[in-house]
């Protein structure tokens, strides 16, 4: 279906992401008419004959390559669908990338990556601090599986990349080197360009070229497009800004078509594709991605403004706060196009004062998660990042009175007056 409605241009006018999500990679016509794209909430689909069948799934097991311009043909919903595949394409037109797969959620998107590269003896470089589910799975279930790893800190920049990339040399193979920017909580920047440049100086003598992956749930595909900066593959946790609604779970891959058929060639092998409805509510949501993320970032700054005079505020971690003599200045300007609505602030007396905060909130949720359209509020070390030891808790930045806060779109004097009767 989707190769039939990939119209990106007026002439020679090019249509912006946005307009896009309207229509791209549908046609009405092919569902009765239609203007929104239905669910196909199928499991299986009918062969016109036994010959077709035989050539489907020669195409989605990979034993033949798709033709110039060819779809693979509809098979299964573990491998592909029409609602998915619209999906799809259109997280691939935001993240500028020739290609997308769907998951079931953010850590089965970065799971099914990692174990796609990844073989036993292999290492891992990623930067910390990371996601919670992140952190576990590569310290834990990969280790496992004989899969290695060497973290370093966000703050640190390129010097801790490079530092970590040779000690990893000296374990074995570097497979793939998961990076977040900014940090989740502490939204350290990282330079993803200088990353790359990196990578492909102290890797040359490997076999393969490590994957550089890039987890850009934090700002989402409106503020940050890490494959533009050289980034290999892009992955989202699509349960926060892009689903945007706190009513789904899913993740997706977007990169160059030799890298994610890659990654879908494990997704539909163990299972990790997302469902038809959630895809549908996926294409919903993207609809009105971009006024909802901008809502949500203004809301965001005028919060930041009044949390940075408050004196139970020890420390704010807000991109839009860097000045022009911090390092990460230049990353924030030359990377990112906002500041986005996810930060974290310390307040005073550890986490009896975070807690105390945290319970007397009326309109902010207390909820993990963020990039819905209500604002939500939570403890990192005691919730997100509890898996991660508290030492190196503390190191990385997670302290006891933290709290992360994901701004959503209601009034921003609303959310502010509900925090300052909070912190009071």
């Amino acid at each position: 279906m989707s190769t039939h409605y990939k119209k990106t241009h007026i002439g020679q006018h090019p249509l912006k992401p946005e307009s896009l999500m309207m229509g791209y990679g549908y046609d009405p016509q092919l569902s009765e008419g239609s203007i929104k794209c239905p669910n196909f909430q199928t499991s299986t689909f009918v062969f016109k004959s036994a010959e077709q069948g035989k050539d489907f799934f020669n195409v989605v097991s990979g034993r033949r390559p798709l033709e110039p311009g060819e779809q693979a043909g509809l098979v299964y919903s573990r491998f592909n669908n029409p609602t998915i595949e619209i999906a799809e394409n259109r997280i691939a037109v935001w993240d500028q990338a020739e290609d997308c797969i769907l998951t079931g959620s953010g850590m089965s998107a970065i799971s099914t990556t990692l174990l796609t590269f990844s073989r036993p003896g292999d290492v891992v470089v990623y930067s910390e601090p990371i996601y919670g589910g992140t952190d576990t799975l590569i310290n834990v279930i990969l280790k496992q599986m004989g899969i290695q790893s060497v973290g370093y800190l966000s703050s640190e920049g390129s010097a801790g990349l490079e530092r970590a990339i040779k000690d990893a040399s000296a374990l074995g193979n570097i497979s793939v080197v998961m990076l977040e920017t900014p940090d989740n909580p502490t939204n350290n920047l990282l330079d993803i360009a200088a990353c790359k440049a990196l990578l492909d100086t102290l890797t040359q003598d490997q076999e393969a070229a490590p994957v550089l992956a890039v987890d850009n749930t934090m700002l989402g595909p409106l503020w940050q497009r890490p494959l533009a900066h050289g980034a290999d593959l892009c992955l989202y946790s699509l349960t926060k800004y892009v689903g945007g609604h706190s009513d789904l779970i899913g993740g997706s891959c977007s990169g160059s078509k030799a890298l994610v058929s890659k990654v879908r060639k494990v997704r539909n092998s163990i299972g990790t594709t997302m469902d038809s409805n959630t895809a549908w509510l996926i294409l919903r949501s993207l609809e009105t991605l971009k006024i909802r993320m901008q809502a949500a970032n203004d809301g965001a700054s005028k919060v930041v403004d009044f949390l940075s005079s408050h004196d139970k505020v020890t420390r704010i971690d807000y991109p839009g706060l860097l000045k022009t003599n911090d390092p990460q200045y230049a990353i924030y300007q030359k990377q990112c196009t906002g500041a986005g609505s996810t930060f974290s602030f310390e307040v005073k007396g550890g986490e009896a004062g975070a807690f105390a905060v945290l319970n007397k909130l009326k309109l902010v949720k207390l909820a993990v998660s963020l990039g819905g359209t209500e604002s939500l509020a939570q403890h990192p070390a005691a919730m997100t990042h509890s898996g991660v030891p508290k030492d190196r808790r503390e190191f990385i930045g997670v302290t006891e009175g933290l709290i992360r806060i994901s701004i959503g779109i209601e009034d921003a004097d609303d959310i502010i007056a509900d925090l300052a009767q909070a912190l009071n």
